[in-house]
C-alpha cells in the first residue's frame, strides 16, 4: 500500500485511486498515431535491416509510453500539476511519432531525440518534485541518471549520420534501460531500488498495458478499412478483407478471451505487482505489439495483392508478425503464471516451418493458412480451460 499522504498530496489513494482516467485515455491518442507511423515506417523498408530499424523506434516509443504510465500509476492525474505534466508530455510523444517516418533519413532524427529525452529526463524531474516527502521519491532519484545517460547516447545516436550505427546506438540506450529497470536503477553508495518498493496498482498497470495492445489492434482495423476494395472489388477483394479482419478478430480472441482479465487479477493479487508489472508487462508486452504492428503490414500488402504470391517480406509479415505476437503472448503467460502455453509454442513452431512454402502461394493461401493456426490456438485455449460461471474458480491459463 501506499504510505500515508498529506491533504496536499500527488499520489493516487483512495478507493479509485486504480481507475483509468479520461486524460491517460486522451494521452493514448497520440500513440495510435505513433503506431500508424511505425506501420507505415516499417513499410516503406520491408527488410531485415528495415525491420530492426523499425523495432528499435518502436522500443523508445514504448519506453516513452510505459514510464509515464508507471508515472500515472503513483500520481493523481486530478492534480492539476500532474495532469499539466502528462498533456506536456503528450505534445512531446506528438514531436517524436511525427518524426518517426525520417527517423533514419535525416536531421529529424535530432527532433526525435530531442523529443524523447527531454520525455524521459524531463517527467522524472517532476517525479522526484511531486513526491518529495514520499518515500517513492527514491525511486526516481534512482531512474534520473540511468535516463540521463540513456537520453545522452540517445541524442548521440541522433548525430551519427550513418544510420546503421544510429540504429545500434539507440538500440543499445533501450537496452541499458532495460537493464536499469532489471537491477532496480542501481546506482553506487545509493544502492538499488526493491520491487517491492514499487507500490503499483497491478490491476491500473495491467488495464492501461492492454490498452496499448487495442491501440496497435486498432492500427489493423485501420489499414483494413483503408485498403479495402469492396464496391467495385473482385472475389479475392472481398476475401482478402474478410481474411483480414478475422485475422484482427483472432489476435484480439487470443489475448482478450480469458488471460487479460486474469492477468489483471493475478498482479493485482501478488504479493509483488511491481516485480509481475516489469517483467511481464514492461518487458514482454512490446513483442506483442510489435507482433500486431507487423501482421498489419501483413494485411496491407494482402489487401494491395491478394492473388499474388507471397515473395520476400510478404511471407515473412504474415507468418512472422503471428509467430511474434504468439511468442511474445507465450512468454507473458510463463512469467505470470509459470508453466508453457504448448498450443502457442506449437503454432510458432509451424508458423516458422511454413515460411519456405511462402513464395509458393498466393497472399490469400498464406492469410488462410495464418488464421487457421490462430484460430486453433483458440480453440486450443478453451478446450484446455473452459469457460467457468464459478466467480471463485482459479484463473485461466
Amino acid at each position: 500500500m501506499l504510505s500515508a499522504m498529506s491533504s496536499t498530496s500527488r499520489v493516487r489513494h483512495g478507493e479509485h485511486a486504480g481507475r483509468v482516467t479520461t486524460v491517460e485515455l486522451f494521452f493514448d491518442l497520440v500513440y495510435v498515431f505513433a503506431v500508424t507511423q511505425l506501420s507505415h515506417l516499417l513499410l516503406t523498408h520491408p527488410s531485415p535491416v528495415g525491420a530492426l530499424k523499425a523495432a528499435v523506434v518502436l522500443a523508445m516509443v514504448w519506453q516513452v509510453w510505459v514510464y509515464t504510465t508507471w508515472s500515472l500509476n503513483y500520481l493523481d492525474p486530478a492534480r492539476s500539476s500532474v495532469r499539466l505534466m502528462l498533456l506536456v508530455v503528450m505534445a512531446a510523444s506528438l514531436v517524436l511519432a511525427s518524426q518517426i517516418p525520417e527517423a533514419y533519413a535525416g536531421h529529424q532524427a535530432l527532433l526525435l531525440a530531442g523529443a524523447y529525452v527531454a520525455v524521459q529526463v524531463g517527467r522524472a524531474l517532476f517525479e522526484i518534485w511531486a513526491l518529495r516527502g514520499d518515500v517513492l521519491q527514491m525511486v526516481f532519484v534512482r531512474v534520473l541518471p540511468w535516463s540521463a545517460v540513456t537520453g545522452a547516447v540517445v541524442i548521440v545516436g541522433a548525430c551519427v549520420p550513418n544510420t546503421g550505427v544510429r540504429a545500434g546506438l539507440w538500440a543499445v540506450a533501450v537496452a541499458v534501460d532495460l537493464c536499469g529497470a532489471a537491477s532496480g536503477f542501481w546506482l553506487p553508495r545509493v544502492g538499488a531500488s526493491d520491487t517491492a518498493d514499487w507500490t503499483i496498482s497491478g490491476g491500473h498497470f495491467a488495464e492501461r498495458c492492454q490498452a496499448f495492445v487495442l491501440i496497435a489492434l486498432g492500427e489493423s482495423v485501420v489499414i483494413i478499412g483503408e485498403r479495402a476494395n469492396l464496391y467495385h472489388g473482385a472475389t479475392e477483394d472481398i476475401v482478402a478483407f474478410a481474411l483480414a479482419f478475422a485475422g484482427a478478430v483472432a489476435l484480439w480472441w487470443v489475448y482478450f478471451d480469458r488471460s487479460a482479465e486474469d492477468s489483471a487479477r493475478e498482479i493485482e493479487a501478488s504479493a509483488d505487482p511491481g516485480r509481475l508489472a516489469r517483467n511481464a508487462f514492461h518487458f514482454v508486452h512490446p513483442l506483442i505489439v510489435a507482433g500486431i504492428i507487423v501482421t498489419a503490414a501483413a494485411d496491407e500488402r494482402l489487401l494491395h495483392e491478394p492473388g499474388h504470391h507471397a515473395h520476400g517480406s510478404a511471407t515473412w509479415f504474415a507468418l512472422g508478425g503471428t509467430a511474434l505476437f504468439l511468442a511474445g503472448h507465450a512468454v507473458f503467460k510463463a512469467i505470470v503464471w509459470r508453466l508453457a502455453s504448448w498450443p502457442r509454442i506449437v503454432a510458432v513452431v509451424v508458423l516458422l516451418a511454413l515460411v519456405p512454402l511462402g513464395p509458393h502461394v498466393t497472399g490469400l493461401v498464406l492469410g488462410v493458412i495464418t488464421l487457421a493456426v490462430v484460430l486453433g490456438v483458440a480453440v486450443a485455449d478453451r478446450a484446455t480451460h473452459p469457460p467457468t460461471l464459478d466467480l471463485d474458480a482459479p484463473a485461466a491459463r
